[in-house]
């Protein structure tokens, strides 16, 4: 991750603003109302993908709105959005006739239209060898056989552990590469801070440096992986010490587990593949004896002959209570939208491993067939098959109908839908869904996969009023210093809130044009609203938090989500961010900077922690005075106010300096002013600071866009930049 770097503020006043005790000081921030979690009702918009199947195999392409119609239990809906997602139509970034993205955002797809893949080891029911030899598949799969819009996760379960997730759903091939190749064993990562939401699991850098050694590959040669293989025959030591009468109540528990695990990817929109790498239980425990076995025709004999006392009915047909457990537990998988693809790795035991155990080919089949899913027996060569997996779901048909009686119960719905296919197509869909339910009663896990499905997604959400402001400073040559401020409208996060507490969750995370993610930091902060002001400073102004990253030079974006921890209110923003070749001395000039006057925020910094190497300066001063810019400026319509533009290498001449104020429709706007500039001395060679006066007289209410340009008339050459504001009266 990074090297944390140490802010030095020239004046003793910044470090008091800043450090990580909440201080007031006045804001106002516009407030847009989303669907929350409260309330007995609200208007839900359910979202059903449908992936149509030729009877070779192929996905059936060429449907409209017409052929499709769709049933919530009993009443048939009205479809009000009709969606195609044609993943061969979409091309990769690079790809010969692509065109070049302006900033590198994440393919614009809905989340429901997205696929989801979780690749989940079964750490338990499967021999170590044969787990270490699944990985390189399972890595051959995420690193070249998914689709640039595809999210996946990676997971482990073992009966002395439950369920883990190692990473969560992400576009980031190396940290799910890493996680494949580690399983999540911690002496095998270098991570140096935890990340809650699990996107990151190892040092971007080293995840990268262990990618191209192709680390992973040589599994009994590598220190590493013979680490890993330890820790697995610890687990699998573990698990055969359990005796014979104690297998069907170990299989309850993993079917209780799984259930769990299917529970909360619920709250992940769309339809979830999950690929299930495992040998199995015992599928005579399951589904009784195979008719082939001679004990079978025992039984039968015996029955014949009168002596059906002599029949174990549960070794004949199998267990009816682990039936009931099982079925249960895959009725949470469909009704979370799941299709368990069931990878038999059993072939692959190598050595030791390879005694003899029951076959869990009957039950794996089983669990992928009632999820629509399918049994992938040959491991030596899953490539192809998992492949053909990723074929049949290319193609999907996202319907949407609008429900406005849902009560927020968290009551099931089961849905059908009805369509004109060709002949011998068929048809698969979300077997239902769950209304909405208080944030409170949602477990953990869930609360964390929303918080995921938002970043990854990258899809705004303005259930709360979230504004963030990233810029470049120059750092070193090959280095920048990245800001990052993100202002919370105190008054969207108080909304609904009744007592003396407030937890808010702040995430961010910088992914680069490839959808790995580069950096992160979060923060959790919880205010007694009765103390210090702390309430008056919400409901004037809200929270602006400060914190960093450092960046090489490249295209990234910022993805930023916060979210009241009690009620589940939500912001989610995405911004761009461009950090220039520093050590190129090529002209920049950085997006205008408001300096805030008599403004009330709870400002909080970012907490640096363990050992801080090397040191930068606080970047936002001007003549050596601090100051705290805005995120999104809200200006009085008849009061002017001072920003700051900050550049490099513009040359030692005269600076030419024009402001441009576009209205919402794009177009220039003729009233607003920037005027009085001034250029300040910074002792930095190639850093120049200006000082400017913007006056907005003239400008009706609204939202509005200033763009400044900056022009060196000795060598012609112009920079510009600008900054989203908005206008009140």
């Amino acid at each position: 991750m990074r090297s944390y770097s140490r802010l030095r503020s020239p004046l003793p006043g910044l470090l008091l603003i800043l450090t990580p005790v909440l201080v007031a000081l006045p804001a106002g921030a516009a407030q847009r109302q989303a669907p929350t979690f409260e309330g007995s009702s609200q208007v839900v918009s359910v979202e059903v993908p449908v992936n149509v199947v030729s009877r070779d195999g192929e996905p059936v392409r060429g449907l409209s709105a017409a052929d499709f119609e769709v049933w919530d239990g009993n009443d048939k809906q009205t479809i009000s959005s009709f969606e195609v997602v044609d993943l061969k139509t979409i091309q990769e970034p690079g790809a010969p006739g692509a065109p070049e993205p302006a900033a590198p955002a994440p393919p614009e797809l809905r989340p429901a239209a997205r696929r989801h893949i979780l690749l989940l080891f079964d750490l338990s029911f499967s021999t170590p060898s044969s787990i270490l030899k699944a990985r390189l598949a399972a890595r051959e799969f995420v690193l070249h056989s998914l689709h640039p819009t595809d999210l996946a996760a990676v997971a482990t379960y073992s009966l002395e552990t439950g369920p883990k997730l190692i990473v969560t759903f992400t576009p980031d091939r190396v940290q799910l590469a890493r996680a494949v190749d580690t399983l999540g064993y911690h002496q095998a990562l270098g991570q140096s801070k935890f990340d809650p939401l699990r996107f990151v699991i190892d040092e971007p850098d080293n995840a990268l440096l262990n990618l191209a050694s192709g680390q992973g590959h040589n599994d009994r040669q590598e220190l590493k992986d013979q680490e890993i293989y330890e820790y697995l025959k610890s687990i699998a030591l573990a698990a055969q010490k359990e005796e014979r009468s104690f297998q069907m109540s170990r299989i309850s528990n993993y079917s209780r587990s799984l259930a769990q695990v299917a529970k909360a990817l619920n709250a992940v929109q769309g339809r979830k593949q999950v690929v299930f790498f495992s040998e199995g239980f015992d599928s005579r425990l399951l589904l009784g004896r195979d008719t082939t076995d001679p004990e079978a025709a025992e039984d039968a004999d015996n029955v014949l002959f009168g002596q059906s006392y002599f029949v174990d009915s549960d070794q004949r047909f199998g267990n009816t209570s682990l039936q009931g457990d099982i079925n249960r537990m895959l009725d949470q998988f469909r009704r979370a939208d799941c299709v368990i693809q069931a990878v038999d790795i059993g072939g692959l035991r190598a050595g030791a491993d390879e005694q003899a155990r029951p076959s869990g080919e009957g039950a794996l089949f089983y669990m992928a067939n009632e999820t629509g899913g399918e049994l992938f027996k040959d491991a030596n060569n899953l490539r192809e098959p998992l492949d053909r997996m990723l074929e049949k779901t290319s193609v999907t048909y996202l319907l949407t109908f609008e429900r406005s009686d849902l009560k927020t119960d968290g009551a099931y719905h089961k849905l059908r839908v009805k369509a004109k296919l060709p002949p011998g197509a068929r048809l698969t869909h979300r077997a239902g869904y769950y209304a909405p339910r208080p944030f409170q009663q949602l477990d953990p896990l869930e609360r964390n996969l929303l918080a995921s499905d938002g970043i990854a997604s990258a899809t705004p959400r303005r259930d709360l009023d979230l504004n963030v402001l990233t810029a470049p400073f120059r750092a070193t040559p090959e280095r920048a210093y990245v800001p990052v401020i993100i202002e919370a409208s105190g008054k969207s996060l108080l909304a609904g809130e009744k007592g003396k507490k407030l937890d808010v969750e702040i995430y961010a995370y910088v992914s680069d044009q490839q959808g790995r993610m580069r950096d992160f930091f979060n923060r959790r902060v919880a205010l007694d609203l009765d103390k210090g002001g702390a309430r008056k400073g919400m409901e004037e102004g809200g929270i602006k938090y400060y914190g960093h990253f450092d960046l090489e030079p490249g295209t990234y974006h910022v993805r930023v989500l916060v979210r009241n921890a009690g009620s589940g209110r939500t912001g989610v923003q995405t911004v761009p961010v461009t950090v220039p070749s520093y050590a190129e001395a090529q002209p920049v000039l950085l997006p205008p900077f408001f300096m805030e006057d008599h403004q009330k925020w709870l400002l909080v910094r970012e907490q640096t922690g363990g050992e801080l190497k090397g040191s930068v300066v606080y970047p936002f001063t001007v003549s050596g005075e601090p100051y705290v810019p805005a995120a999104r400026p809200v200006l009085s319509g008849e009061k002017p106010a001072r920003l700051c533009l900050v550049a490099y290498n513009l040359g030692k001449g005269e600076l030419a300096v024009k402001g441009e104020v576009l209205a919402a429709d794009g177009k220039s706007a003729p009233q607003g002013k920037l005027s009085r500039v001034e250029r300040t001395a910074t002792g930095i060679q190639g850093l120049d600071k200006l000082v400017a006066t913007f006056d907005p007289a003239g400008l009706s209410a609204g939202d509005y866009v200033l763009k400044v340009a900056v022009t060196d008339p000795a060598t012609g050459h112009k920079q510009t930049n600008s900054l989203p504001f908005q206008v009140i009266r």
